[in-house]
C-alpha cells in the first residue's frame, strides 16, 4: 500500500489529472472512501487527464456515465448496487474488458466481480487538518510504475 496526503484541492486534483495521463486501454481504477472524501473529484481530474472535454458528473442515478476523450471512460458510480444481478443486467463486462478505462466509485460494493488486474485508491479525509490520505494499491508491474510517477507530484 502507497500513501499520499493532500492537504489541498489542487493536489488531489493534480494526482487524478497525472494518473489520466497514464492510463492505457482496459485500466481499471477503483475508488473508495466516505462521502465527500473526493472519489467524484478525482474522477473528474482522471477524466481531464484522458482528455474529456464533457463535464464529468457523478452518475449515482444511471450508475454508468460514457465520456469520449483519449480513450473511452466509463464512470461507475455503483453506491446504490444492491446486487452484483445488477451489475450483470448493466453488462459489466462490456465495459471492464472493452477498449476504454473503467473509474468505479464505490468499489467495494462490488469487489468480488472487479477483474484482478486493477488499481485501488482509497482516500480517506480528515476535516479537522483539511487532508486527504490517499491509499493506493497496485496490482500489475503498470499500476506500480503509475504509483512511482504520481509520487513525484
Amino acid at each position: 500500500m502507497n500513501t499520499m496526503i493532500s492537504n489541498n484541492e489542487q493536489k488531489t486534483y493534480d494526482l487524478g489529472y497525472k494518473l489520466g495521463t497514464l492510463l492505457k486501454k482496459g485500466d481499471i481504477i477503483c475508488l473508495t472512501g466516505d462521502l465527500g472524501a473526493g472519489k467524484t473529484a478525482m474522477s473528474k481530474a482522471i477524466a481531464k487527464g484522458l482528455e474529456v472535454d464533457e463535464h464529468v458528473t457523478s452518475p449515482t442515478f444511471s450508475i454508468i456515465q460514457e465520456y469520449m476523450g483519449r480513450l473511452p471512460l466509463y464512470h461507475f458510480d455503483v453506491y446504490r448496487i444492491g446486487s452484483v444481478e445488477e451489475m450483470e443486467d448493466l453488462g459489466y463486462e462490456e465495459y471492464f474488458y472493452g477498449d476504454g478505462v473503467c473509474i468505479i466509485e464505490w468499489a467495494s460494493i462490488i469487489e468480488e466481480i472487479i477483474p484482478k488486474e486493477h488499481l485501488w485508491i482509497d482516500i480517506k479525509r480528515d476535516d479537522h487538518e483539511n487532508i486527504r490520505k490517499i491509499e493506493m494499491k497496485a496490482t500489475t508491474e503498470h499500476f506500480k510504475n503509475i504509483i512511482e510517477e504520481l509520487k513525484k507530484i
